[in-house]
């Protein structure tokens, strides 16, 4: 059986999930300080709250909207304006999955073999996402300063960024803030993004699904203000609404007109091909957006306790956490005499090597999401020194 070489992956397991696998098989326990799914992480759902508007009766009936329900984009565009954008209803165009949103615009930017930007380190998904649909992702760095303060430590290496277009590049992908490092594209950062891609003819992709977990002061979305380039903004209600299974996400477009109105009409095409959003989700979409507040509040206090949590086990050891911003994630400098994971593991912790995000040796990932206790016992036991 020939299959096609996009889907030619190493399904095998790798060495960390067989040890963790083989570990669970003996009975022996497993902290897991990487879960990050919301939904298994102790948090409190208002079950009828949230399962009520599934009863909504205008559900019984079918639209074939390409860009989604009128009710549902307009509870997407109340949302921006609580971020002070003004985003017009026939902007966005509503998709099961910010995965999905990605493969519309892959598909709407590029012919097979040509190229997005994409910083490294970044969340691993990304390049499965373009194989799927024959893109090549080229790398751009972000820079970590190691004086940084406990707040701002990352950039985007725009020298290297600007060097790495070719003729075959037609987007630039940020993640504000990004995942796993926390860092906010700053405002230099985006006015220089922003001339970069006006200037070339290249199209800004920007991915603000942790747009509402900032640790300071909240940031703007890049929807907040006209861009010179055609700008396209992921989010959906996996993170903020920390509902993963209810499968909403949406694409914003912002930008010179003419540009957005051609970008428009052809997203539409591929929108209506799929027509991929249910009823009973869209109809459900303005109340649990309206109710994203409660949710959100627990899981910023979950994250500020367990950062505390984390410092104070930190605190006098060889390992240091590196400066965020935001998100859902912390990135630990951890001594590089062994296979820190691997380490960890034997104690019954599970945490992510940095590689899996492209970090460099030395580096591990934990969730935030972490339910306290765990996160506690796990902590206490890792080989921090």
């Amino acid at each position: 059986m020939n299959f096609s070489t996009r889907t030619g992956w190493d399904l095998a397991e790798n060495d960390l999930a067989a040890r963790v696998r083989q570990r669970r098989a003996a009975g022996l326990d497993v902290l897991d300080l990487t879960v990050s799914n919301p939904t298994v992480c102790g948090f409190h759902y208002d079950a009828a709250a949230l399962l009520a508007p599934l009863a909504d009766p205008t559900a019984l009936h079918y639209a074939a909207e390409p860009f989604g329900s009128a009710a549902a984009r307009a509870a997407v565009a109340l949302y921006y304006r609580d971020h002070s954008a003004d985003m017009a209803l026939d902007r966005i165009c509503l998709t099961t999955s910010t995965s999905e949103a990605y493969s519309f615009l892959f598909r709407l930017l590029c012919n097979p073999g040509d190229e997005v930007l994409t910083a490294r380190p970044s969340y691993p998904l990304f390049d499965f996402l373009a194989q799927l649909d024959d893109v090549v992702l080229r790398d751009y760095p972000l820079h970590y300063d190691p004086n940084a303060d406990a707040v701002r430590g990352w950039s985007i290496d725009l020298h290297t960024l600007s060097a790495a277009i070719t003729p075959r590049t037609r987007a630039i992908l940020v993640v504000h803030p990004n995942n796993p490092t926390g860092n906010f594209v700053s405002v230099a950062e985006r006015a220089a993004l922003q001339s970069l891609c006006a200037e070339r003819g290249l199209v800004l992709i920007v991915d603000e699904v942790f747009l509402d977990y900032a640790f300071t002061t909240p940031q703007h979305s890049f929807a907040a203000a006209d861009s010179p380039c055609l700008t396209f903004v992921l989010s959906g209600l996996s993170k903020i609404c920390a509902l993963p299974q209810m499968k909403a996400a949406w694409i914003a477009a912002s930008g010179p007109e003419p540009l957005v109105k051609q970008a428009l009409a052809r997203l539409e095409v591929i929108a209506d091909t799929f027509l991929s959003m249910n009823a009973p989700i869209q109809a459900a979409m303005p109340a649990w957006l309206a109710q994203r507040g409660e949710i959100q509040s627990q899981i910023h206090a979950r994250i500020a306790a367990n950062l505390a949590t984390l410092d104070a086990q930190l605190r006098g050891s060889s390992s240091q956490r590196l400066a965020l911003q935001g998100g859902w994630t912390a990135i630990l400098r951890v001594p590089r005499t062994a296979d820190f994971a691997g380490a960890a593991l034997d104690r019954g912790v599970l945490v992510q090597p940095g590689s899996f995000y492209g970090l460099p040796e030395g580096r591990a990932v934990l969730s935030l999401l972490t339910p306290p206790d765990v996160w506690k016992r796990g902590l206490a036991l890792l080989p921090l020194e």
